[in-house]
């Protein structure tokens, strides 16, 4: 007896041991098709490092440019030079140069007064953009300014999105810039072979001086609009991807809750550069007023050549403008339209749950689904017809209950939406599309005007 249950036990063992391998062998095959679901997590590791050390060096290429034209203020030192930088190429190198390039009787081809005052105009637009930029990026530094730390806007499910908005922020800098930086070049060139000097390499020399002060103030204030408009594009990723995430079966609170966190960052991005568009915007208006005035108070002759720094002066900053009005809008728009995408939803999701009243529940996924397609009973029938028509279950309390409590739920998602529209804000007043025009054709308006008093053409 005790060797038949020793012989019992070792095929029992056997056979056990035969099953394991034979299971062990069959899993690789159902692995392939379980793997993204649950190894998910261990391969991201794998992933993430390569996408994040890509996103790092493209925020480090980046605060590298913002550090080179002094907005990286984060110690005393580098405080220090950033303004004494910008004091001696902004300001004092124009300043040297228009009381070195002055003669006596050549006022057709430049004129001081207006030297002075675009050299004060373009001064003070920069220096707003310098100390705006300069004091959030030391506060909150350039990941937590962008929105892309570790920590906020979901960064590893956006990283090429993220990269392909930060190397926009240089294309869109040099989309303006290079055309105006054309055009200043003509006028100085126009100006300096019109006014007679001693040298030639002298006027060489105060050519460069020019161009390099003009480029290093207009980079500057430029810088600003783009990366105002930089802040939103990044932010206009996570209002498109809303829509993708209202196709997810997920609870209603889960989107109040991310609507919650998109309108929290704009009121952030509000918040952060509500001085700074206020003071741009009243800069670049006095500006344009300045210029009104003195164009049409000066009785001497104003052409392309003396007046020209007018002309491209109002054409910098105006493209600044347009930039910030452009991203604001934007933005806006995009925080203003998820109204309708949720509204577009809920429509849609009521009419393909059906009638209540011909509704069942599935035990497993305990969704209402149609039993019964809608039309499909005759309107004349018999008793054999009543045969082999299926019996239709009316549905409990208990779903339809639960039915309602889903339309309703959805029913205060939407009227939630309506009611917080969202979008950026200056001082309480929304960046709305009658705003944005308005000051769009005010500032239009006065750089025209600019242009007709300066391009003009004189016969004899």
């Amino acid at each position: 007896m005790p060797f038949k249950h020793t012989h019992t036990i070792i095929s029992i063992t056997r056979g056990s041991l035969l099953f394991n391998i034979l299971h062990l062998m069959a899993i690789p095959e159902s692995q392939e098709t379980i793997i993204p679901l649950i190894d998910s997590s261990e391969t991201q590791p794998n992933t993430e490092p390569d996408d994040d050390t890509h996103l790092d060096h493209t925020l480090s290429r980046f605060e590298n440019f913002l550090r080179l034209f002094g907005f990286c203020q984060y110690s005393f030192w580098s405080f220090s030079l950033s303004w004494l930088a910008f004091l001696l190429v902004g300001v004092a190198l124009p300043m040297i140069l228009i009381e070195i390039f002055q003669c006596a009787n050549c006022e057709k081809y430049q004129i001081k007064s207006f030297e002075l005052e675009i050299l004060v105009c373009e001064s003070l637009v920069a220096a707003v953009s310098l100390l705006c930029i300069s004091h959030n990026l030391r506060k909150y530094g350039v990941r937590k300014f962008l929105f892309v730390d570790r920590y906020h806007g979901h960064m590893t499910q956006f990283h090429d999105e993220y990269i392909r908005k930060i190397n926009g922020f240089f294309h869109l800098l040099l989309v303006w810039l290079l055309p105006c930086f054309l055009l200043k070049t003509a006028r100085e060139i126009t100006r300096v072979a019109s006014v007679p000097q001693d040298s030639r390499w002298k006027s060489v020399a105060v050519l460069l001086a020019f161009l390099v002060s003009w480029m290093y103030s207009n980079v500057i204030f430029l810088s600003g609009s783009c990366l105002f408009n930089l802040v939103c594009n990044l932010q206009v990723i996570h209002f498109d991807n809303y829509g993708k995430l209202l196709e997810m079966d997920i609870d209603v609170s889960a989107y109040i809750e991310e609507h919650i966190r998109l309108t929290h960052y704009l009121s952030k991005i509000s918040h952060r550069f509500r001085i700074y568009l206020l003071l741009q915007l009243l800069l670049v208006t006095a500006s344009q007023f300045v210029v009104l005035l003195e164009t049409t108070e000066n009785s001497k002759l104003i052409n392309l050549t003396n007046g020209g720094d007018f002309v491209v002066s109002s054409i910098v900053e105006l493209v600044g403008i347009i930039i910030c009005l452009q991203a604001a809008a934007k933005i806006s728009r995009r925080a203003q339209g998820l109204a309708s995408v949720t509204s577009r939803w809920h429509a849609m999701v009521t009419c393909s749950s059906g009638d209540p009243s011909q509704m069942g529940v599935d035990n497993d996924t305990e969704n209402l689904e149609t039993s019964y397609p809608a039309g499909s009973l005759p309107i004349n029938y018999s008793e054999t017809d009543l045969e082999s028509i299926d019996y239709v279950p009316v549905p409990t309390n208990t779903q339809l209950a639960s039915y309602m409590s889903m339309y309703h739920k959805r029913e205060a998602f939407v009227s939630y939406m309506q009611s917080n529209p969202g979008g950026v804000t200056i001082y309480g007043w929304r960046t709305d599309r009658a705003l944005i025009n308005t000051i769009f054709f005010v500032e239009l308006s006065l750089v025209l005007f600019v242009l007709g008093k300066t391009i003009t053409f004189t016969t004899k």
